[in-house]
């Protein structure tokens, strides 16, 4: 049990990737708060833990909304005493659009979701980890943080963010006992497809030739091997960094 009694806050934990981190953390000992903003989806996913012997409870939640992150963490911490890992997971798309076709209420969509959210849990959960010097940090970033022609631009400029954050969160608090890194997944088997609701053809004709790189899509349970270990001892001397985890796509 690599996560024994450990308390983790994982959002956008009803489906995909969440939901495996979740099922897998509370499979090694945690207590894991489930995070969405689908009710029905979150509820499913508690109780599936609950039946295989682990323990979670639910916290609906609209990551993009300051009041929803901390009720979020407010709870973990009155229900469980304390928090140790923060898993930053909730993401949305953009439809592929270029600079020249980005509307400002879908920038502010996506980064509010993708990349506020991240900075809120955060600034949230730091005075709990500085006051007992300990506590772990894992954003799911994208290797559209790394690359420019995997999504459009509003989504690739979210997830670089994320990247810069991660690196200087790692940083600033190193000498504090927190840790700070991110998970850069390649094309992963989830529905964050649902997000794209108008796809914008030229956006999408330019990253044709990045995608058609891609070796292998990854399953939900691959990534969240990866956040087992970042949130585990073993990961002890690893701090700001981007574990990419793509099956060789950014190898290219």
């Amino acid at each position: 049990m690599r996560l024994q009694d450990k308390v983790a806050v994982v959002t956008g934990a009803a489906s995909g990737m969440g939901k495996a981190i979740a099922e897998l953390y509370a499979k090694e000992g945690a207590k894991v708060v489930v995070s969405d903003i689908n009710v029905e989806a979150t509820a499913a996913a508690v109780e599936g833990i609950k039946a295989s012997g682990g323990e979670a409870i639910a916290v609906i939640a609209n990551v993009a909304k300051e009041e929803d992150i901390q009720k979020l963490i407010d709870t973990a911490v009155n229900t469980y005493g304390t928090l140790d890992i923060l898993v930053n997971n909730a993401g949305i798309m953009d439809n592929f659009e270029p600079a020249g076709d980005i509307e400002d209420a879908d920038w502010e969509r996506v980064f509010a979701v993708n990349t506020t959210s991240v900075m809120r849990a955060t600034r949230k959960a730091l005075p709990i980890f500085l006051e007992k010097e300990k506590g772990v940090i894992i954003n799911i970033a994208s290797i559209g943080g790394l690359n420019g022609a995997r999504a459009g631009a509003t989504y690739t400029a979210s997830k670089h963010a994320v990247i810069g954050f991660t690196k200087n969160t790692g940083f600033m608090y190193a000498q504090k006992g927190i840790r700070c890194n991110a998970i850069a997944p390649g094309g992963v088997e989830t529905n964050i497809g649902a997000s794209m609701t108008k796809i914008n053809e030229f956006g999408m004709g330019r990253t044709q030739a990045g995608m058609a790189l891609n070796p292998a899509f990854g399953k939900s349970e691959q990534i969240a091997t990866v956040a087992l270990f970042l949130a585990t001892e073993e990961s002890s001397f690893i701090n700001g960094e981007i574990i990419t985890a793509d099956a060789g796509w950014t190898a290219y």
